[in-house]
């Protein structure tokens, strides 16, 4: 490997599984140092830190984030990748699957943020890399999703402010917007057997859905100085998908 992160701190959450643990992995094979967390254990021992850290909680959050500064003196990367979601459409979503959904996918990216910032402002170079969703970008009438993409859309808007507010501080922002990937959650529930998007690949140009390490690598290059030059950008990882139409 290049160590295209080598000497940088990283903070990644969700780090337990899935897309977040193809994150850490690549990050710390980069050089950098990776604190990561999750609401549980990770399925073995990963080769880097990973707290325990409930998201949603933001008093668990600044002093997991302030513990990880102390310890490796500062932070330049923080990569919030944690989250989950409920579907439904518009006129089954409960008050409860509203709340679980903005707590879940909005309160989970704006307190790490909130509380990485005097940290990243510190370090002069910061880099802070959101996770989108091509269901912020874009309606479906395969998944009814209200709740989903309203969050999704929020995280993508987010994007852009912080791009405005972190520039007079070094700090870039920029977004990965994921489309169908591979990971547990989606084999349980979009791509499981009964679920009207389990032939999405059908509908995507490069005739796939994609792997947790793809949008790991997008996330890499957006943290890393190679893009020195890039801040407000939303990076669309889909095959293809939401850039035609179907047929």
């Amino acid at each position: 490997m290049s160590g295209r992160l080598a000497g940088k701190v990283a903070l990644i959450t969700g780090t337990a599984g899935g897309q977040g643990a193809a994150a850490a992995e690549l990050f710390l094979a980069e050089g950098a140092t990776v604190v990561g967390c999750d609401v549980k254990s990770a399925h073995s021992d990963p080769g880097y830190r990973v707290d325990r850290v409930d998201l949603t909680d933001e008093s668990q959050v600044r002093r997991w984030v302030d513990a990880a500064a102390e310890a490796h003196g500062g932070i330049d990367v923080l990569y919030a990748n944690a989250g989950a979601t409920r579907f439904g459409p518009l006129e089954q979503i409960t008050k409860e699957d509203w709340e679980f959904n903005l707590r879940h996918e909005l309160d989970v990216v704006f307190y790490p943020v909130k509380h990485a910032w005097p940290h990243l402002k510190r370090s002069g170079h910061g880099a802070v890399v959101l996770v989108g969703s091509t269901a912020g970008i874009t309606g479906s009438v395969t998944n009814a999703r209200v709740a989903h993409t309203v969050t999704k859309g929020a995280v993508v808007a987010l994007t852009k402010q912080l791009a405005a507010e972190g520039a007079a501080y070094g700090i870039r922002a920029n977004c990965v917007s994921p489309g169908m990937i591979e990971t547990p959650a989606t084999r349980a529930d979009l791509l499981s057997a009964d679920h009207p998007m389990r032939d999405i690949a059908r509908s995507i140009p490069l005739g796939r859905v994609g792997r947790a390490e793809e949008v790991a690598r997008c996330a890499l290059f957006l943290a890393s100085d190679e893009a020195s030059y890039v801040t407000g950008a939303n990076l669309v990882i889909d095959g293809g998908w939401s850039a035609v139409l179907p047929g």
